[in-house]
């Protein structure tokens, strides 16, 4: 099973659980804000995937669950479980690791390039894809590299953007899943409708996706196999590597 976890209503799976349950896999998604509890267990969970939210991960006192959260995602990298950590999910990564998160050194929203490092080039989730490639961007806050993590990516704006922790987990500071539907959801939920600037960058960012939408997904779906072959490899499963 793989087991979504979701920090807001509107950052869900999107293109991730269709992907995998294409794969054959069953998935299950755990909403934190709408009260949904953690397993107990880690039994017949082959990966975990954390999603993204606008809360930081020090804000515990307001949202109490990531403090559950911090501890299930400790015991997911002491079981060397496939994790998955898209923006929210990678600074919790990261926390979880024992490193600091805090503010980027610029705040990120829309479509932008990462680079990938010599590590990158080199790393299983990264197979067959370009040295750059564009990914979309939503967050103000960047962690540290983990005393045992690696730098996986990097750009101009925002020096840490993709971090291994072990052999199996994986922080991605941008999406690779959205699509337009999520723009749309986003801009309207985090964007004060009485800002014109606003309401106005919605439209551009929905105008670069249609211009980047099928090597954005290209590229998404490269991850999503390559993830998949990693999380085959560690359950004994037969990959069938389709995107």
């Amino acid at each position: 099973m793989i087991l979504f976890i979701k920090n807001i209503d509107i950052e869900g799976p999107d293109t991730l659980g269709p992907y995998f349950e294409q794969q054959g896999y069953r998935t299950h998604v755990i909403d934190l804000s709408a009260g949904g509890v953690l397993p107990s267990t880690l039994e017949g969970v082959e990966a975990v995937i954390v999603l993204g939210g606008p809360m930081n991960v020090y804000e515990e006192d307001r949202f109490p669950y990531l403090r559950e959260e911090d501890r299930f995602i400790r015991k997911v990298l002491q079981e060397d479980i496939p994790y998955l950590g898209i923006c929210l999910g990678s600074q919790l990564l990261a926390k979880a690791a024992g490193a600091r998160v805090g503010k980027s050194p610029s705040r990120e929203i829309g479509f932008d390039a990462v680079r990938l490092t010599d590590a990158g080039r080199a790393d299983p989730l990264f197979a067959g894809l370009p040295e750059q490639f564009d990914v979309f961007q939503w967050h103000e806050d960047m962690f540290d590299v983990p005393d045992r993590g690696i730098l996986l990516s990097s750009s101009s704006l925002c020096p840490h953007q993709a971090v291994r922790v072990g052999e199996n987990a994986y922080g991605l500071q941008f999406h690779v899943e959205i699509t337009d539907k999520s723009i749309r959801e986003w801009s309207d939920r985090y964007f004060q409708h009485d800002q014109p600037l606003l309401r106005g960058r919605k439209e551009e960012m929905l105008a670069q996706y249609r211009r980047v939408r099928e090597s954005f997904h290209d590229t998404a779906g490269l991850m999503f196999r390559n993830f998949a072959a990693i999380v085959a490899a560690r359950n004994g499963r037969q990959s069938h590597n389709t995107i």
